[in-house]
């Protein structure tokens, strides 16, 4: 099977395994990892796991909106993008995904460093940490990078190594519906792709929001699950950008992503 044709049965599988992880709290760590819901920036890294992923992705920097920043994903010259993904010996590799919404937030992150400068920074949903890695790039003085997965935990490391950073702190506990943190920014990207874990998400960005006055900004290519969603109505176009002829092909001919800021209305909404 092609990996464009996975890559979509990713997609598709995440508006349910992945949103079900989400929703219920838990993200179970997959194959070799203990539980564990903070990853140290000190802990050294599974050897097995590391050599894994270093053989069966490739580091790029080419056809999406970041060339700044190199990643390691999977590409049409690994094994994987042609292999069964039932071979893949982990979890499903979102992470190994360069997402659209993803790539806007970075993208507008590089190019407007003054909106992460000296302040403190989520970034949900991070993946391959791409735009905790611009946050970081751009003088954010304090970068939480959360997934529930933990081999995306890796790979982000893994990732800050290919930029020359030391690597940030990163929570593997899902954190969507907890106490609303004291964080300047919230950024995430391409999170709502099913419907209850976006009313989750609409719920726990509002409480964040009125509560702490954090900033949320959302990255999306403008898929049907978010533009249907009622969150739209409380958002605000901030810019979009163009995605690359590559970006294009890997999401079925989506030409452009968005940044949105997330503005919730004053009405008196249970939070």
């Amino acid at each position: 099977m092609a990996f464009r044709s996975w890559k979509w049965l990713l997609f598709l599988g995440r508006q349910n395994t992945f949103a079900k992880a989400w929703r219920s709290r838990r993200g179970g760590p997959s194959l070799r990892w203990k539980r564990c819901c903070h990853w140290s920036t000190s802990k050294s890294l599974d050897p097995e796991v590391r050599a894994f992923l270093e053989e069966n992705t490739e580091v790029t920097s080419s056809g999406h909106l970041t060339p700044e920043i190199r990643l390691r994903l999977l590409t049409p010259r690994c094994r994987f993008w042609r292999e069964k993904p039932d071979l893949w010996p982990y979890g499903d590799p979102f992470w190994a995904i360069y997402w659209p919404g993803g790539q806007a937030l970075s993208r507008y992150i590089l190019d407007n460093p003054s909106v992460v400068k000296g302040r403190s920074v989520l970034d949900l949903g991070s993946g391959c940490g791409a735009t905790a890695i611009a946050a970081v790039m751009s003088g954010a003085s304090q970068v939480l990078a959360n997934d529930i997965d933990p081999i995306a935990g890796m790979a982000m490391i893994l990732n800050c190594e290919l930029n020359h950073l030391n690597p940030f702190p990163i929570t593997i506990k899902n954190i969507i519906n907890s106490e609303a943190s004291n964080w300047d920014l919230i950024v995430l990207g391409d999170m709502f792709y099913d419907e209850q874990l976006a009313d989750g998400l609409h719920h726990w960005l509002r409480k964040c929001t009125r509560i702490q006055q954090t900033e949320v900004l959302i990255g999306d290519p403008g898929r049907h699950q978010f533009l249907s969603h009622s969150i739209r109505s409380q958002l605000h176009k901030v810019i979009e950008y163009s995605l690359p002829e590559y970006t294009r092909q890997e999401n079925n001919g989506l030409t452009s992503s968005i940044v949105w800021s997330y503005q919730p209305s004053n009405s008196l909404e249970n939070c």
